[in-house]
C-alpha cells in the first residue's frame, strides 16, 4: 500500500530516533512505591496506545504490585541453571525480538547469575536503548557506588549490589519515588513492605528515622543533580536571549601535581556539600608533568583522593593553565572556581596573580575563591 501524504511528512519531519528514552524512578528505601509508580505509568502509556512490555518485575510478594503488573504483557525470563539451581534472568535477546516501544526493568543494580548475556542488569538496559527501546527502571540510592560507603556509615549496611555513578548521567528523565519517613514506617507496620513480624526489628534496624531522613537527603540530592543536567542543553540558547536559567551551584577547583592540592580539593568539596552543589576538579596538561616519575604519582594521588569525594574529574591539555579553565568555566557553566595560593612573594606571587587576572579577563560571570595554601 502507498504511503498516504500523512505519513510522508510524519518522515520528513520527525528526526529518527537514535536511541531509547532511559526513565528511572529513584527511591531512598524499599517500599516507597518505584515498582508501583512504573506499573501505573506504564498502563497509563499502553492506555494510550504504547507497546509495552514488562522485562523483568520483582513483586516481593506485594498484592497490589502483582495487580498492576498481570495488567501488562511480559516476556518471559530466561532459565539458567547455576551450581544445581535454577534461576530466572530477564531475556534480552527476546525482548529485542519482541520490539516493544518501552520495556519495564526493575531493580537496576541488580546482578545477573553466571551465564547470562550481561553481567549487570543495567547493561541489558543500554543494549535495550542502543536498539532504540525506551526503557523505564528503578533503583534505591544506596546502590549508587559513590554513596555505599556513606550508607554503611549511617545504616551498618554493607550494600553489595551496586550501579556506577557514570550510568546516571545517561538517565535522560528521572523520577523521586518519595513518601516521608513517617509514612514508610506506618506502610511497614501493616505489613506492606515486609511480613509483619519483621516490622519491629526492621525499624529498629536500617529503617530507623535517622536513616531514612538521611538516605531521603541523599536521594533528593542525586535528583536535583540530574534535572540540572537536563536543563544544560537550554542553558546557552536563554543566554543568547537574555535570560540566565542555571538555578544549581557547580564548582570548580584547579588542581596540580603539588601534594597541598589534596587540602584545597578537600576545602573546595565541604563549599560544594555545604551549597548542594556539584563539584568539578580540574587539571590542565601543559606537558610540564610528563618526565618527571615522583610528579605523575603526586598527581594520581590527588585525583584519586578527588574521586574519593565524589568530585568529577577533568583534564584538560593547554599551554595557558588560565585559558583552559577559562573556557571550561563558560562551557560547563560553572557558578564558583576556586585557585590554591602557596606563594607570598617574589616571581612565583607574580605568576599567579598575572594567571588569576588572565582568568578573569577570558571567563564569564563567575565567583572566585583563593584559598591560601601551605608553601611548597
Amino acid at each position: 500500500m502507498p504511503k498516504s501524504p500523512e505519513q510522508w511528512l510524519e518522515e520528513t519531519t520527525t528526526p529518527e530516533k537514535k536511541n531509547g528514552v532511559f526513565k528511572l524512578f529513584l527511591g531512598y528505601a524499599p517500599g516507597v512505591g518505584k515498582t508501583y509508580s512504573m506499573l501505573s505509568e506504564a498502563i497509563r502509556r499502553k492506555s494510550r496506545g504504547e507497546d509495552v512490555v514488562i522485562g523483568v518485575i520483582e513483586t516481593h510478594g506485594r498484592k497490589p504490585t502483582a495487580e498492576l503488573a498481570a495488567r501488562i504483557e511480559a516476556v518471559p525470563r530466561k532459565k539458567l541453571e547455576y551450581k544445581g539451581t535454577v534461576f530466572e534472568e530477564m531475556d534480552v535477546d527476546a525482548i529485542l525480538a519482541r520490539k516493544p516501544q518501552v520495556a519495564l526493568v526493575d531493580e537496576l543494580a541488580h546482578t545477573n547469575i553466571e551465564g547470562s548475556k550481561h553481567h549487570k542488569r543495567y547493561e541489558d538496559v543500554f543494549e535495550l536503548l542502543d536498539n532504540k527501546i525506551d526503557v523505564v527502571s528503578t533503583m534505591n540510592v544506596q546502590h549508587l557506588e559513590s554513596v555505599t560507603p556513606m550508607v554503611h556509615k549511617i545504616t551498618g549496611v554493607l550494600v553489595r549490589e551496586t550501579v556506577p555513578d557514570w550510568v546516571l548521567k545517561r538517565v535522560d528523565e528521572i523520577v523521586m519515588s518519595d513518601v516521608t519517613p513517617q509514612a514508610l514506617a506506618t506502610r511497614m507496620r501493616r505489613g506492606d513492605i515486609y511480613p509483619v513480624e519483621r516490622a519491629d526489628r526492621a525499624l529498629g534496624n536500617f529503617f530507623r528515622p535517622s536513616n531514612l531522613i538521611a538516605l531521603r537527603e541523599v536521594a533528593l540530592r542525586h535528583v536535583a543533580q540530574v534535572v540540572d543536567r537536563s536543563l544544560e542543553p537550554y542553558l546557552d540558547k536563554e543566554l543568547v536571549d537574555g535570560r540566565d536559567l542555571n538555578v544549581a551551584e557547580r564548582i570548580a577547583v584547579g588542581v596540580s601535581s603539588n601534594p597541598a592540592a589534596q587540602y584545597l580539593v578537600a576545602r573546595a568539596s565541604r563549599m560544594a556539600q555545604a551549597i548542594n552543589g556539584e563539584l568539578y576538579v580540574l587539571y590542565v596538561d601543559t606537558g610540564a608533568d610528563a618526565d618527571d616519575p615522583e610528579r605523575q604519582c603526586s598527581l594520581q594521588a590527588n585525583l584519586h583522593f578527588a574521586e574519593n569525594l565524589g568530585a568529577t574529574i577533568v583534564k584538560l591539555k593547554g599551554k595557558d593553565v588560565a585559558q583552559a579553565m577559562a573556557e571550561f568555566v563558560r562551557e560547563k557553566h560553572i557558578t564558583q572556581m576556586i585557585f590554591g595560593h602557596s606563594a607570598t612573594s617574589g616571581w612565583r606571587k607574580y605568576l599567579f596573580m598575572s594567571a588569576v587576572h588572565r582568568f578573569l579577563r577570558d571567563a564569564p560571570a563567575v565567583d572566585v575563591h583563593i584559598v591560601k595554601q601551605q608553601q611548597d
